[in-house]
């Protein structure tokens, strides 16, 4: 079963090198993340599995490498040469160790798929899941995806299912509704929801920001 999950972001500049000058302006995030992480491996999982959105569905080992070059600098995670996609990058970044595996799921599978992913995660043993998932990119107008009014509204939604560790709420989530609304971690968040299907939750958030127009929120199930 899950016996515990942290939900965090994964913007490229909370990675300190990448950010320069701006660094402190995610001080409060990078710190929630911590948090949040050291949260998660207190609850001694026997099963680590740090999950996050990405072009396709697939199962990467856990010392699998990571690497931010691809945003202007060559920060790298894991050994060897860099396979992760940038959510799992930045989850293994944040653990500073190496997980049992790395979870990806299609940002486009269905909310079923996604469910049934988490469902059988969780049947694995007492496992734990740092899942990786941004809000929407359509907060403001200066947003990566300009302002839609839909867009606080769903955002938060996802801010209350996390801080209550309400499962339904996620599982819920309309995947045509966050595509538009540039939600980049619905799938990772549907597969926490599957997860925690048979288990009873509390939810505790660290933080609600959204420094960039884009929604960050981090959150710990026990």
């Amino acid at each position: 079963m899950l016996v515990a999950a942290a939900v965090c972001p994964h913007p490229p500049l909370i990675v300190p090198e990448l950010a320069g000058a701006a660094a402190p302006e995610l001080d409060e995030l990078r710190t929630a993340c911590a948090r949040a992480v050291a949260e998660l491996r207190a609850a001694h999982p026997d099963v680590l599995v740090v999950v996050g959105t990405a072009p396709q569905t697939r199962v990467y080992g856990g010392r699998s490498a990571g690497s931010m070059a691809p945003w202007g600098v060559d920060v790298r995670t894991g050994h060897g040469e860099p396979t992760l996609p940038l959510s799992l990058t930045i989850g293994r970044w944040l653990l500073d160790d190496d997980p049992d595996r790395f979870q990806a799921v299609a940002a486009d599978a269905s909310p079923a798929a996604c469910l049934a992913l988490g469902r059988d995660l969780a049947a694995e043993g007492r496992v734990g899941l740092l899942v990786m998932a941004d809000g929407s990119a359509c907060l403001t107008e200066k947003a990566p995806g300009y302002y839609d009014p839909a867009a606080p509204p769903y955002q938060e939604m996802i801010v209350k299912a996390v801080a209550e560790a309400d499962a339904g709420a996620l599982a819920a989530l309309d995947p045509g509704e966050a595509e538009r609304l540039w939600v980049g971690g619905r799938a990772a968040l549907q597969v926490l929801a599957g997860a925690a299907e048979e288990g009873h939750y509390s939810g505790r958030l660290l933080a609600d920001i959204a420094p960039y127009g884009v929604g960050y929120v981090v959150g710990v199930w026990r």
